[in-house]
């Protein structure tokens, strides 16, 4: 058991507070002070938070709040807030509503006109970004692939003109296949693969997407959490045979003129050119 922590009161409201992505330091003395002040801290995992708060002495008890089980624990978390408490929402690990379903209570604590404030702290997605060594000035979260091949080759495809890097979460089990759909279907870009960040086996694997893909392939350590950091595209990449491809994709679900105005959005591309790109594909259709 840690020493208790003496926190002066909180003013009502939702705290969202950042907890440590693996190591039980990462964590900052007001988050620390949040939650030992807290009437309550709804969490993801008891059981996870637990761990915390007996490092750190904090007696403030613990509620589930998770996908699950949100519809039965959003409205009690709103009475207690009505009743003038402060609620600490924390995730397992990392910044709360950093892919997971946390929106859904704050936007229902806005709308019921309650405080809500964020303790911010540590982030695997910022972690892996500044470690990764590629550009940080423009990112795309994307968050886990699908997990089917089909839909994650789709995915992948619709992922490769975005014009930033790309930050992705990804399981032990699935991350050999992704990686060989995303070497496929993004090319030789740079890539970094972070596992186990803050941990004691944190382990950053640098280089293009098939080294990396072949490295897992060859049955390299998958255990534990995921983060893969993506190069953007040159902007050569964005070319005629990326802006067919989606056009032949958008053709199967809606008409040309929908078809050019998604494309064009999607890629940045004049509509008149991607028009004329669509008249081609449908001439050559019909030549087949």
């Amino acid at each position: 058991m840690g020493t208790m922590i003496d926190a002066p009161a909180l003013a009502p409201g939702l705290y969202l507070v950042a907890t440590p992505i693996g190591n039980l330091a990462d964590i900052s003395l007001r988050a620390l002070a949040t939650l030992a002040a807290a009437d309550v801290i709804a969490c993801e995992d008891t059981r996870v938070t637990r761990k915390l708060t007996e490092r750190y002495g904090i007696a403030a008890p613990l509620t589930a709040y998770h996908e699950h089980n949100s519809d039965e624990a959003l409205p009690k978390i709103l009475s207690r807030l009505a009743a003038g408490q402060a609620v600490a929402l924390v995730s397992d690990a990392g910044t709360p509503l950093v892919s997971d379903p946390g929106y859904r209570l704050v936007r229902a604590v806005v709308e019921a006109g309650h405080n809500v404030t964020a303790v911010p702290g540590a982030s695997s997605v910022l972690t892996a970004l500044s470690l990764a060594g590629l550009p940080t000035d423009r990112f795309f979260f994307e968050g886990f692939l699908p997990p089917k091949q089909a839909a994650r080759q789709k995915r992948i495809a619709e992922l490769a003109i975005i014009p930033a890097t790309l930050v992705l979460f990804e399981t032990g089990p699935r991350v050999e296949a992704s990686l060989a759909d995303l070497a496929a279907g993004l090319g030789p870009r740079q890539a970094s693969l972070c596992r186990e960040l803050t941990k004691l086996h944190e382990e950053i694997r640098r280089g293009d997407l098939a080294t990396l893909a072949h490295d897992y392939a060859e049955g390299a350590e998958t255990r534990g959490e995921i983060v893969i950091v993506i190069a953007p595209p040159a902007e050569e990449e964005t070319a005629d045979a990326d802006i067919d491809a989606m056009l032949r994709d958008a053709l199967t679900r809606t008409s040309v003129k929908d078809a050019v105005s998604e494309v064009a959005s999607a890629t940045g591309r004049a509509r008149r050119e991607v028009y004329q790109r669509a008249l081609e594909l449908a001439r050559n259709g019909a030549e087949d």
